[in-house]
């Protein structure tokens, strides 16, 4: 269905939807004024009969009840009244026994009939629901009354009925239900109408701008032909020189996604790694990179081959590959054996296997979309692990001595300021400058402490690395902590995990580290607190976390905790923290922290696992 069509039967469907709503509503309130007006009549003629039959009663005395009321002119009053009374349906007089002694009907007259309904509770209290139910049942009339006693409050004599037949007023409401439809099906036609005309002017310019679309779609970029000048308010009109403009760029872009595609064969082609991605039947699509030193084949002759002909499945690598697509594993990095030869020289004896399935897309079968084979050599990525490890000592090293240069320049400074307050007092004559020279002196030696640490700090280390099970490590810095925890009332609590686990290091240098930690800890809880000293490990990488339960770390100076010479402790020296930052980048590890104002920090040291 079109939108047009849809837009369409939306507006007759919402005029259809207001004209019930205000049909309904007004149907409710012509039933209602209806009733009302009944109800208005009814007593109206309750208190003029009960007046006349009291009247007629009082002129016959001498004679019975039953006679006064068979008097020719009151039976006649009753017919006349009755003419004015809409959906009164009759006027009678019963005696207690529910005999009828007057009726407007003479024929009634000696009937016993038992009361009806109440008709006041059903206009003033009844849901309109019923009021409508009652109006539309044709089968069975129910009729209502209006009754009022004659005789005394103790002891009536007669009753006065006024007998409602709700369905006499149907007619009248029916006048009503005529005009509403009328309305309804005016309404209908002229929504159809308006509908078909806007939208049929309003989808014009979206038709062409679909046209153009279209065409985009198709690679034609014709470019939007310039018309006469359009009102600020002509949207598609807009819309339609950027969609031209899109495609001008669409244009432009398959042009750079066909040179980055050549940029990136290339930059694959200078990778240490062969890259091979197969499409969903598992035939060869692209390949890359360092293809020839692994397969000892040029790529281009690997084109659309099926990854059972590039990966022999009766060798290890193809065994994996294989048993990878089928039980959609990837992997990471396995060690595989290899050999072969492209006539230039041997390929790795070992290479990093990487198998990863291309994810499904929606609407694809559940094989996948496609598989990516990555072959790396180790000895490559040892180097470039290396090279990183360099880069990542040297920037270790920029952010812990970031703060040298401050201590650096605050002695020069005082040197500085104290040689000029000595030249002009001499320039003066005051010989008096013994002040000065203390000062100059003192600052001499403070310059001389900074420049003999960070010398002490930048020193090579020859690390002696051994491995060390974690839970030995973890006791032995308790063992040196305790004594200082107990004095400062601080709770000391371990916990391990895998425990047995072992990491490389040299432990005089790791404990140091450890110890500067534990040390900080209790520093910041001089009235005692709790200090937990946590070990676990995983596959490739343990974890050791010194927490406290101290102020924590502000945030401002966060950036600044593992400076060398930055300290928040009056007595600090500034050395801790840096040194310990050092001796975990010298084992390949990492340190960081979290802490919360208030609650605590914690300190996480992670090393490398020992190679079995």
């Amino acid at each position: 269905m079109t939108l047009q069509a849809k837009l369409t039967l939306g507006s007759v469907g919402l005029v259809s939807l207001l004209v019930a709503v205000v049909s309904a509503v007004d149907l409710a309130n012509e039933m209602q004024r209806q009733f009302d007006s009944t109800l208005v009549r009814a007593n109206s003629l309750k208190t003029v009969a009960s007046k006349m039959v009291s009247q007629s009663l009082n002129r016959q005395r001498t004679v019975s009840f039953r006679e006064a009321l068979r008097d020719p002119d009151l039976q006649s009053l009753l017919i006349d009244i009755l003419t004015a009374g809409g959906a009164i349906l009759e006027v009678s007089v019963v005696d207690t026994h529910n005999e009828i002694l007057l009726d407007s009907d003479p024929e009634r007259l000696g009937t016993v009939v038992p009361p009806y309904p109440n008709f006041a509770p059903l206009v003033t209290s009844a849901p309109w629901y019923d009021k409508l139910r009652l109006l539309l049942r044709r089968d069975i009339r129910d009729d209502y009354q209006l009754s009022q006693e004659l005789g005394t409050a103790d002891k009536p004599l007669l009753y006065v009925r006024i007998i409602i037949a709700p369905a006499l007023i149907r007619d009248d409401i029916n006048s009503v239900l005529q005009k509403d439809a009328r309305v309804a099906v005016l309404s209908e036609i002229a929504a159809v109408c308006l509908t078909f005309l806007l939208s049929a002017a309003a989808f014009r310019p979206l038709g062409q701008l679909g046209h153009l679309l279209d065409k985009v779609a198709s690679g034609e970029y014709e470019p939007v032909k310039q018309q006469d000048p359009k009102p600020p308010g002509d949207d598609v009109q807009a819309m339609a020189s950027k969609v031209s403009m899109l495609g001008q760029r669409l244009r432009g872009a398959q042009y750079e996604v066909s040179d980055l595609r050549g940029n990136i064969d290339v930059l694959l082609q200078d990778l240490e790694d062969a890259v091979f991605i197969f499409n969903r039947e598992l035939s060869l699509v692209f390949a890359s990179g360092a293809v020839e030193k692994f397969l000892g084949t040029e790529r281009n002759t690997l084109s659309a081959r099926a990854i059972g002909d590039v990966f022999q499945p009766n060798t290890p690598l193809g065994l994996l590959i294989a048993q990878s697509t089928q039980t959609g594993r990837a992997i990471r990095n396995r060690r595989v054996p290899w050999g072969g030869s492209n006539g230039i020289g041997s390929a790795p004896a070992v290479v990093l296997l990487s198998v990863d399935l291309i994810e499904n897309l929606p609407g694809m079968p559940l094989a996948g979309s496609g598989v990516l084979v990555r072959l790396s050599d180790p000895e490559a990525h040892r180097k470039l692990g290396r090279q990183l490890q360099t880069a990542d000592r040297l920037a270790a090293l920029s952010r812990i001595s970031s703060g040298v240069a401050h201590e650096v320049k605050n002695p020069l400074n005082a040197i500085l300021l104290h040689v000029e307050v000595a030249r002009a007092k001499l320039t003066r004559g005051d010989t008096e400058i013994s002040q000065q020279m203390e000062i100059i002196s003192r600052e001499i030696l403070r310059l001389d402490r900074v420049v003999k640490t960070f010398l002490d700090f930048t020193r090579p280390v020859e690390l002696k690395l051994r491995n060390m099970p974690l839970r030995d490590l973890l006791a032995q810095v308790v063992e040196l902590a305790r004594p200082q925890a107990e004095s400062s009332h601080i709770a000391l609590e371990t916990a391990e995990e895998n425990g047995d686990a072992e990491v490389r290091v040299d432990p005089d240098l790791i404990q140091q580290a450890l110890v500067n930690l534990v040390v900080n800890a209790i520093e910041v809880m001089p009235g005692g607190g709790e200090l937990r000293l946590e070990a676990t490990a995983n596959e490739d990488t343990a974890e050791i976390r010194v927490s406290d339960t101290g102020p924590g770390i502000p945030p401002e100076v966060r950036d600044k905790i593992f400076r060398l010479y930055f300290t928040t402790k009056k007595e600090g020296s500034g050395i801790g923290l840096a040194m310990a930052f050092r001796i975990v980048q010298l084992h390949d590890g990492t340190i960081d922290f979290t802490s919360e104002p208030g609650k605590g920090t914690t300190f996480s040291i992670r090393l490398p696992i020992a190679a079995l």
